[in-house]
């Protein structure tokens, strides 16, 4: 059976052959390598799907690297952090770690990963997208390489949508909703659903707080500023996008519950019927093609004075004081290359993060048909938004979208006082 993202974080997976000794969550091995076996040890957290598809890529390291072995050690997600960061305070962390983009900058800016410059190959950074090399630089250096992305689209109940009379659904990026179009969706089906469910629900619970972020982007606006030493969050932007998202309350268009804060998962609510669409990852797509007892589908989010979306996924980082440089570069490189690239995001229904395979295309193992969405959306993702997430102050940013954007959604605060209290937490977080 295969692990699904909500089983994934109550769950330890342990990966064989295993390293990494020390701290709490992670497994001790049985033997010491070899000084001369050229050892490579790795520690990521993943479903089945995606555990499958890092050890396929693996093993073809190791085939084409004679004498080359790669330690896997697989955890989980709410182990991954608070493990890793103990590690390095103990020097006894992995050469590399997966990790998340929002997270990336915080690590590459207290001094903790390796500077990739001097041991890449010349031109790699040309086989990226514009948008996810710049989520792996930290001072114009790559401290990473990005191994995978995903960004929100909207995953809708045809049967839903059709009691409302919306049998008119956007295929082509260039053709989403305006945000007009898509309150005016959401309205007819608040007139027609019973009070206990409701339109939609957004998928910005906890740590996916940054995918709020869509509608700042959307309205053409910033919460950093260029050179990501300043905020840039008080501007007219911002408060249309604070104004649109807060009416999903007003409004009854979202559930109570799901505000940022929330401990329930948006796709939950979609799942359940409670919510006629949902914003969500591809990676939802396995787990719903399974779940689900009823028709969906899936359509681009709506847009406002640009499209915007969401760049999630994971980058593969090496920590600064990594063993062997050169062979761990050589390893990260391995992992992003096209057929690795290729095959683990076809088997864990994930988004490339390589020019020639957005290009080119893959195909998802399951529900390919709905991968040009993804693929589409993914493709407004614009390197000065991506630039902005990966912020080494992005961790601290993150605590201060939660209690601002909190309070505006269900604490009654104007559009005003949310403005000056994201202005002022961002510039506290950046001076940290």
């Amino acid at each position: 059976m295969q692990l699904t993202r909500r089983q994934l974080l109550g769950v330890s997976i342990i990966a064989a052959p295993v390293g990494l000794a020390g701290c709490a969550g992670f497994s001790t091995p049985e033997t010491e390598p070899s000084a001369k076996s050229g050892t490579v040890t790795f520690t990521t957290w993943g479903t089945d799907a995606e555990l499958e598809g890092l050890r396929t890529a693996i093993a073809s390291f190791e085939k084409a690297n004679t004498g080359v072995k790669v330690q896997l050690n697989a955890v989980p997600y709410d182990q991954m952090f608070t493990s890793i960061d103990a590690q390095l305070q103990s020097n006894t962390a992995p050469d590399v770690f997966r990790v998340p983009y929002y997270l990336f900058g915080s690590y590459a800016g207290r001094g903790q990963l390796l500077d990739l410059e001097p041991h890449l190959s010349d031109g790699l950074a040309d086989g990226f997208t514009p948008a996810a090399w710049q989520a792996v630089q930290s001072e114009g250096k790559p401290y990473g390489v990005p191994h995978h992305t995903d960004t929100s689209v909207i995953l809708y109940n045809t049967a839903l949508l059709k009691s409302a009379g919306i049998t008119s659904i956007p295929t082509k990026v260039e053709d989403a909703w305006t945000w007009q179009e898509f309150a005016d969706v959401a309205q007819k089906l608040r007139s027609v659903l019973p009070d206990s469910k409701y339109p939609f629900v957004y998928n910005w619970q906890g740590n996916g707080v940054t995918r709020w972020l869509s509608w700042l982007f959307e309205s053409d606006g910033r919460f950093l500023a260029e050179d990501l030493k300043s905020a840039a969050i008080d501007s007219a932007a911002a408060r249309e996008a604070i104004e649109f998202t807060q009416s999903f309350f007003t409004r009854k268009f979202v559930p109570p519950n799901t505000s940022v804060k929330a401990t329930t998962l948006a796709a939950d609510v979609f799942y359940s019927q409670t919510a006629a669409m949902t914003f969500g990852g591809a990676f939802l797509i396995p787990d719903a093609t399974t779940t689900l007892d009823f028709e969906w589908g899936a359509t681009f989010p709506p847009r406002n004075k640009r499209s915007a979306g969401d760049f999630g996924g994971n980058a593969l980082v090496a920590t600064s004081k990594a063993k062997d440089p050169k062979l761990v570069a050589s390893f990260l490189e391995h992992m992003t290359a096209t057929e690795q690239m290729r095959d683990f995001c076809a088997g864990a229904s994930l988004l490339p993060t390589r020019r020639d395979l957005v290009e080119s295309g893959i195909e998802f193992k399951v529900r390919p048909e709905l991968l040009p969405v993804f693929i589409g959306q993914a493709s407004t993702v614009r390197p000065g938004d991506s630039g902005q997430v990966a912020s080494p102050s992005m961790s601290k940013i993150i605590t201060v979208l939660k209690d601002q954007l909190e309070n505006a959604f269900v604490g009654g605060k104007d559009v005003e006082t949310t403005i000056r209290g994201l202005n002022d937490g961002i510039t506290a977080a950046i001076a940290q």
